[in-house]
């Protein structure tokens, strides 16, 4: 079934921007320049100003940690030199992962029409990031820090990180259309698995299934 992702989509602009950062067309000290554009999201944000700069190491930090809106198409202008662009990068990925139910509209998974994608591609997106881009865990598993040398603190949106055993990340998202929604990973005695949860009515809903989920998958595997 299609649903909406909302900042759920926040994994497949992560993968792109871990591949160009393993490509070696980006790095992670590189700055990056905010522009209008990207500082016009709304939504989820850590308010960047125009012009301001951050590492891509910083910018990463904000969308893994905050879900940020700004930073998502800041990196996603870095990349692909537009989010149009990047969007047209970020479907082709989806096509070739075989995520057969997903159109991306944009890089931040504010509402647009036809945003769409469904728990099984979700699965195979969060896989492709968290099984070959593994540095990616040093920011989804993150609880608090701050940015801005100490001044802008961060706390995580994903409260499964500080809760659950073994959690590596990945992503939670919400938009009043969407409901409540994420893509959880943890790993115990070597074993990693992935729980997606999407249209959940509360927040605390979504957190119990996606737990419901792993408990499932740890208990009998």
């Amino acid at each position: 079934a299609q649903y909406e992702p909302a900042s759920v989509t926040k994994i497949m602009t992560l993968l792109l921007v871990m591949e160009a950062i393993d490509s070696g067309s980006l790095g992670w000290d590189d700055m990056v320049t905010a522009s209008p554009h990207a500082i016009s999201m709304g939504g989820s944000q850590i308010w960047l100003k125009e012009n301001e700069q951050l590492s891509v190491s910083d910018m990463l930090k904000a969308v893994c940690v905050v879900s940020a809106n700004d930073c998502a198409v800041a990196l996603a202008e870095t990349v692909a030199g537009s989010e149009d662009a990047f969007v047209e990068r970020m479907n082709q990925r989806a096509a070739q992962l075989g995520m057969a139910d997903t159109v991306f509209q944009n890089c931040t998974g504010l509402p647009a029409p036809g945003h769409l994608t469904s728990a099984h591609d979700i699965a195979l997106m969060s896989r492709e990031l968290i099984l070959n881009h593994p540095a990616i865990r040093e920011f989804t598993t993150i609880w608090m820090d701050s940015l801005r040398d100490g001044s802008f603190q961060l706390s995580n949106t994903n409260r499964l990180v500080r809760f659950y055993e073994g959690c590596t990340g990945l992503k939670t998202g919400f938009t009043a259309s969407a409901g409540y929604c994420m893509s959880a990973t943890a790993e115990r005695d070597g074993m990693e698995l992935i729980a997606v949860v999407m249209k959940a009515p509360t927040s605390p809903q979504r957190f119990d299934d996606a737990k419901t989920l792993l408990d499932q998958g740890f208990a009998s595997y």
